[in-house]
């Protein structure tokens, strides 16, 4: 049984600026898009504003063309008659509309000259401004922690996942920084870092009025960190891991997978922050040992 691939969290602008592909030989085996920031990417999570939509197909068999904007630019979407629950969703919305995508990362080249890269959605749901609001800090998160990495990778005169692992960065991240430092010259991280301070901004501006100044090195860390208890957080990363997978069976009640706010809960009950509970369930999902059935929930494989 082949494991899902994580979902990645990136802003368009990164992953429309890719230009590596790592398409793979074998039968069922997955391709990547590999972003300048070395996100290996099959799988999507976004969320933002669907903006606009075009049926190109037909009423019978439609195939739904749109585009969705984040913070830092848009990403297309396409979908048809093998989306056709992600199809119908499309169909019905009335731009501009919040929603929430899990989907396939595909690239259209018809000749060396044209490269357009667009997501297939698996999943699509109508949402609200909190959770894009929410996708676009922990996506501000994810591309800081991918910036530090690159920093590292960029600085070695032959980039390696091993030479990464060992500055104890984990697989996802090394394999993909690594391949984007050989591809990229000279990318330009303080484009990156900008571009997280402005998201960060917009966010800001939205909710709380002025923000003037912002910590990337605050943005590491979850602001739940400091409400747990250190003396709490003493189990190996192992033990932790086995608790995570207890949790997921436990919450998962229907068999339709474990809600992911009740995991947050329990699993901070148990002494394990929310930070510390992603990097766990990114490095479970790397493994092929859980995934996301739909949005929002995690299931054991």
């Amino acid at each position: 049984m082949n494991a899902r691939e994580l979902a990645w969290r990136v802003f368009s602008k990164e992953f429309n600026s890719s230009t590596l592909d790592i398409i793979s030989t074998e039968e069922k085996a997955p391709s990547y898009v590999v972003t300048p920031l070395g996100a290996k990417v099959n799988r999507v999570f976004a969320v933002g504003v669907v903006t606009d939509t075009e049926n190109i197909g037909s009423e019978e068999s439609p195939m739904i063309r749109a585009r969705m904007a984040d913070p830092s630019g848009s990403y297309y979407i396409s979908a048809g008659q093998f989306q056709p629950e992600a199809t119908m969703v499309l169909r019905d919305i009335q731009p501009p509309e919040f929603v929430a995508i899990v989907g396939k990362a595909r690239v259209y080249s018809p000749d060396e000259s044209v490269r357009l890269l667009s997501i297939r959605p698996e999943v699509i749901r109508k949402c609200d401004s909190k959770l894009r609001d929410y996708w676009v800090y922990e996506t501000c998160r994810m591309t800081l922690q991918r910036i530090d990495i690159m920093k590292e990778a960029m600085e070695m005169s032959d980039p390696s996942v091993e030479e990464l692992k060992k500055l104890g960065y984990p697989d996802y991240l090394a394999e993909g920084a690594a391949a984007a430092a050989k591809h990229y010259e000279n990318v330009d991280l303080r484009a990156f870092e900008e571009l997280v301070r402005d998201s960060l901004r917009e966010v800001a501006s939205g909710s709380t009025g002025e923000i003037k100044e912002v910590d990337l090195e605050e943005m590491i860390v979850s602001p739940e960190a400091d409400e747990v208890e250190v003396a709490e957080i003493k189990a190996s990363s192992e033990d932790q891991e086995e608790t995570v997978l207890q949790t997921i069976d436990s919450l998962d009640k229907d068999g339709k997978g474990s809600d992911w706010n009740e995991v947050v809960v329990d699993a901070k009950r148990r002494g394990i922050d929310r930070e510390r509970l992603e990097e766990i369930c990114t490095d479970l999902m790397d493994r092929g040992e859980i995934y996301e059935p739909e949005l929002g929930r995690l299931k054991r494989i």
